[in-house]
């Protein structure tokens, strides 16, 4: 019978002191899971990085010539390397992106010195299509090509 009296009493206290523990490890799960995806980060490239910035805008300027569909100024980007690799076809092809076509750029990479790349997603229009096709990913590898010039060397 004393059990009776006490139980529904000590019910009430266990549940309050279970609960604070409960929310205690709820909220230090949620901060380990928090700094485990900010550990999980790529690596940010250093501010003093020049060559890097100058590398994304050359790949930037690039993709704006296959935007506007400006050959003359894609193909004069170019290397010798990505211009033997690619047929005057595919050149032909490639420049003729539609007028609604748009690009995006990720964070890119530093391969070695003087060398980068560059995660794209192309969005085409072309007016042969009634909609835009699919994006397509890609990658574009910029180089240095001389003092403070810069060169796609590997096509989207």
């Amino acid at each position: 019978m004393n059990s009776e009296i006490v139980a529904p009493a000590s019910r009430r206290l266990l549940g309050r002191q279970l609960a604070l523990p409960l929310i205690i490890l709820s909220l230090v799960l949620q901060a380990s899971t928090v700094s485990i995806a900010k550990s999980k980060r790529a690596p940010a490239l250093p501010a003093s990085d020049s060559g890097y910035k100058s590398a994304l805008a050359a790949a930037n300027r690039f993709l704006q010539a296959w935007q506007n569909q400006d050959h003359e100024t894609g193909l004069l980007m170019l290397t010798d390397v990505a211009k033997q690799g690619s047929s005057p076809d595919r050149m032909e092809s490639f420049f003729s992106s539609g007028r609604d076509a748009a690009y995006e750029i990720a964070r890119g990479r530093k391969l070695k010195a003087g060398r980068y790349s560059f995660p794209v997603t192309l969005f085409l229009s072309r007016p042969d299509q009634t909609k835009s096709g699919r994006p397509q990913k890609s990658e574009i590898v910029v180089v240095m090509a001389g003092k403070n010039e810069w060169a796609i060397d590997k096509l989207p």
